[in-house]
């Protein structure tokens, strides 16, 4: 049989068989634009019905720049809050720039993330609208794994990052370098009443993940002796956690420079320059444990001889390449180098009242979002004193 049977093929109407083509054509084009159409991902201002504005980076240039987006509306377990405050972590850069080969754009980064309650849905059970509430580094786990029954989300295989992963209906996360956030209550940090909002956002990453470790580890018990590696916002946190602990805390740092407001400021016991050999000769041997945050290469063996016999040498920080750690220095004392993820719901809530018992939060430099970009680059210099915090509530609006 012809493809073409309206064509008579004795007496062919070129006019006709023209025509017909014409419309076979026009209906393939048709059916392969819808087609398409339904497999486009919906842009970010499409994807859900509530409306928001952020700032988000667009490639591995890491610049960020005023962004459109959406988010969903508030499920029956969901809490809705106007973000107020948003921390800079140093992950942040590290994700703009898709320094650690896992971000997808556009981005908008902030997971330390503080504000006020504006709709709660119909089965939330632990907010109301009003209250002071955070976010962390997470808004989703599978909620039945080994982890997630035993109060360690932060380990589920399908934990669910705050900006930058895909959410159980396939959308993209959006952190909280925005005006608006909605995240199932499980995930929502409730802030008391006495603590400063802006000087606890950083709780929710930097203060985590210091706690957690100091606790897991045992390096938590009044008397015990602590270095903590690294003076940035994770080690000045790490100071104040542990000295709240009854803990003796030795500072270790590649500047001199930070001795006088490490020990007066921060309240450290004692100060030690890594890069003096003789100070840290006459270290060695003195700490139970060491809290390392810093997340540039370094040399792990001088950190390893400061440990008493069974020491611990607990990493929190990311390096983008691998540091090198040979096996003799572990061996000689029965030494052991552990790490650690930030925090559980659970205990993320615990350390947020902790804090607020022992009047602790973070030393910050408060910026508008304008200057997010420039930030970026103080951090990356290690140049801020000690978390820059974003002042979304009263900038970003006026930056739209």
């Amino acid at each position: 049989m012809s493809m073409y049977p309206l064509i008579n093929h004795h007496k062919l109407d070129f006019k006709l068989f023209f025509c017909y083509q014409l419309i076979l054509q026009t209906s393939l084009c048709f059916c392969i634009f819808h087609l398409r159409r339904k497999m486009v991902a919906k842009l970010p201002e499409e994807e859900h019905p509530k409306q928001a504005f952020g700032w988000a980076a667009r490639d591995e240039s890491g610049v960020l720049s005023p962004f459109t987006f959406s988010r969903r509306e508030t499920g029956e377990k969901d809490v809705c809050f106007k973000v107020l405050y948003c921390g800079m972590c140093h992950s942040d850069l590290h994700m703009v720039k898709n320094e650690w080969g896992t971000s997808t754009y556009p981005l908008v980064p902030g997971h330390e993330i503080v504000g006020v309650v504006t709709e709660v849905g119909s089965k939330v059970e632990k907010f109301k609208v009003g209250d002071k509430v955070g976010v962390g580094c997470m808004v989703g786990s599978c909620h039945s794994c080994h982890n997630c029954t035993n109060n360690l989300e932060n380990y589920c295989p399908e934990m669910i990052l705050t900006y930058g992963a895909k959410y159980y209906d396939g959308t993209t996360t959006y952190g909280g370098y925005s005006d608006t956030m909605v995240a199932d209550e499980h995930f929502i940090v409730r802030i008391p009443d006495t603590l400063p909002l802006d000087a606890t956002a950083p709780l929710l990453c930097a203060g985590i993940t210091v706690y957690s470790p100091l606790k897991h580890y045992g390096l938590d018990k009044p008397g015990m002796h602590v270095g903590v590696v690294g003076l940035g916002g994770l080690g000045h946190m790490a100071v104040k956690f542990a000295k709240a602990m009854g803990v003796k805390v030795t500072v270790i740092s590649t500047s001199p420079s930070k001795k006088q407001e490490t020990v007066e400021h921060l309240g450290a016991d004692s100060f030690l320059v890594s890069r003096d050999q003789d100070q840290m000769k006459a270290a060695m041997g003195t700490v139970d444990g060491i809290i390392d945050t810093v997340s540039a290469i370094h040399p792990l063996v001088p950190l390893i001889g400061l440990l008493k016999t069974n020491g611990k040498l607990v990493l929190v920080g990311a390096p983008e390449k691998p540091l090198e750690l040979p096996a003799f220095p572990l061996l000689i004392g029965r030494k052991m180098v552990g790490g650690s993820c930030v925090g559980g719901m659970k205990e993320t809530q615990e350390m947020i009242d902790f804090a607020a018992k022992h009047n602790i939060a973070a030393d910050i430099e408060v910026i508008p979002i304008e200057d997010v970009n420039t930030a970026m680059e103080r951090i990356l210099k290690a140049d801020v004193r000690y978390r820059f915090v974003i002042d979304i509530g009263n900038t970003i609006s006026s930056a739209h």
